[in-house]
């Protein structure tokens, strides 16, 4: 289970200081797949990366499985089974992709067979990507599936998706929610999914609006999609201090 107590972030400018977080509190139980939604600049992605230790807060605890991860480093987050998909996964000139996998799932050994298997789950040929460089000649699409490969060779317990539809064609973004659908319905990961698609929010066992650097609506998907929808323009009330009293 993560648990996020009283996190707070703020920055300093030239103003004074800056609040990008204020005071969130929220618990994601074993196994459920919650998604971050709400506007950007809201603080949806620095929640994201205080999780997985990428940013520290300058208030507030951070607990998983019952363990205080707060000042862990994201190598011992990784070891503890958090792992992060960034809105644009990293690419390295010379690594190819089945040395990746062989990485992530800290098997020096693992075969072309287990390889194959990570890869047919999110959609690729295993013949046609194993030899490939993670480098520029990936499209973004396929480089986001293999991430996701990644994850899935760690065995992770936590998965954290930051705009995982970002810069993928249509193709690609529905064989994207049909893996999220999948490691949901295999029910051994609890993943957190940052995301403006109405097609993941609809997947979420919960939903958690953020916007001005709190939570201003949490929810099942049919409680809070039609309030998302019913207004685009800003003045939605699952936007506003109305709507976060409810």
């Amino acid at each position: 289970m993560l648990e996020l107590k009283h996190i707070s972030y703020q920055v300093s400018s030239e103003e004074g200081e800056l609040g990008i977080l204020n005071d969130i509190s929220l618990t994601v139980p074993d196994h459920k797949l919650v998604v971050f939604t709400g506007p950007n600049g809201g603080g949806k992605t620095t929640l994201a990366k205080i999780i997985m230790g990428l940013v520290k807060p300058t208030a507030g605890q951070i607990l998983w499985n019952g363990q205080d991860v707060t000042d862990l480093s994201i190598t011992e987050r990784a070891r503890l089974g958090i792992s992060y998909g960034f809105q644009q996964p990293p690419r390295f000139k010379g690594l190819t992709v089945r040395k990746l996998l062989t990485i992530a799932s800290g098997n020096e050994k693992l075969s072309k067979d287990q390889c194959c298997q990570y890869l047919t789950k999110v959609g690729l040929c295993a013949n046609d990507q194993l030899e490939r460089e993670v480098a520029v000649s990936l499209a973004g699409g396929e480089v986001k599936r293999i991430e996701i490969a990644t994850i899935r060779a760690r065995n992770g317990e936590l998965m954290i998706f930051d705009e995982p539809e970002a810069g993928i064609d249509l193709w690609s973004f529905a064989r994207l929610t049909e893996t999220f659908e999948q490691i949901h319905r295999q029910g051994k990961a609890t993943m957190v999914i940052i995301s403006h698609q109405e097609r993941i929010i609809s997947l979420a066992d919960e939903v958690v609006v953020v916007a001005g650097g709190a939570i201003r609506q949490r929810g099942s998907a049919e409680e809070i999609l039609p309030l998302i929808l019913s207004d685009t323009l800003g003045s939605c009330p699952v936007m506003t201090k109305e709507g976060a009293a409810k």
